[in-house]
């Protein structure tokens, strides 16, 4: 736990729910199509965090994504059957610790997890949604678009295993994004002031899923920190030519010149992604480090 200094953002910490490793070019988009380095690949990354962001605001205690189900290396039914299992396991391969649940890892940083009052998804692929479950009483917020993807038809082969978002005893709040007036925000198709403060601003991200949203921290006189679920794995290579490889083409090329455009307006904007190794500790510098110049 980060205990910081002034404002309605108390305390923030990152924690990461084991690890994951996935194939080179779902990292980073290829020549090849989907389905043929999904089925051809014989490599995989090094392991990759599964970032679980805490935010202490003085109206609520916030996560941002709810990691990996350690479920997923300890339930052979975990994965459908047939082929869906077969291509979710080619996509990723999971070490998920005893001690990497996710209400563990949070008393471990100093957080009650009865006291969470907001859960904020980045969107409802497994390895974001893991955690849902421990948190009956919070808010879980997601957005009206990503909720849609997750009952499409042939949800199952975009990476929706709606048996483990469709819970008993939830509490969803599906978002509708309204126009800002902020200048800063403009360029976005809209935007959700959580706390009315504009510290905590979800933001629509497209692209990776079609409701993926990430979202924005702002605190006086520090550098704004942006949330950016799966938009990357690599916030030092956040361009056009990095794009992530699954996902909509267009609409992460979209979103990534918006949140391009975004870096522009705040030119110490730090991008803290779910699998991005650097983003752990440049999300922590990022809270504690005062910036008298920076936007916010």
């Amino acid at each position: 736990m980060e205990i910081l200094s002034s404002g309605p953002v108390r305390s923030a910490a990152v924690v990461s729910t084991g690890s994951v490793r996935i194939r080179p070019d779902h990292a980073r988009r290829s020549l090849r199509p989907l389905p043929v380095w999904l089925l051809a690949s014989r490599r995989w990354t090094e392991p990759l965090p599964i970032n679980v962001y805490i935010v202490e605001h003085e109206q609520g205690l916030v996560l941002f994504d709810t990691g990996q189900d350690r479920a997923c290396v300890t339930d052979p039914n975990y994965f459908p059957p047939g082929v869906p299992g077969f291509l979710y396991r080619r996509l990723a391969e999971f070490d998920i610790g005893e001690a990497d649940t996710l209400p563990l890892l949070l008393k471990g940083a100093g957080y009650d997890p009865g006291a969470v009052t907001h859960v904020v998804l980045s969107h409802l692929h497994q390895d974001h949604i893991g955690g849902i479950g421990d948190f009956p009483g919070a808010e879980i917020l997601v957005s009206r678009a990503e909720w849609r993807a997750h009952h499409a038809l042939g949800a199952l082969w975009n990476g929706y295993l709606g048996k483990h978002i469709d819970l008993a005893g939830l509490r969803w709040r599906l978002l509708d994004f309204a126009r800002t007036s902020d200048p800063l925000l403009a360029d976005f198709a809209g935007s959700v002031d959580l706390f009315g403060d504009g510290c905590l601003t979800l933001l629509p991200t497209p692209g990776h899923t079609p409701g993926s949203l990430s979202m924005l921290i702002r605190r006086p006189r520090h550098p704004a920190v942006l949330l950016a679920g799966d938009l990357t794995y690599d916030a030092r290579h956040l361009d056009v030519a990095h794009l992530p490889g699954v996902g909509s083409r267009r609409g992460l090329r979209a979103t990534t010149r918006l949140v391009q455009g975004l870096r522009t307006r705040m030119p110490e904007l730090v991008i803290a992604a779910a699998h991005d190794p650097a983003a752990a500790s440049e999300f922590a510098a990022a809270l504690t480090e005062e910036s008298p110049d920076a936007a916010g």
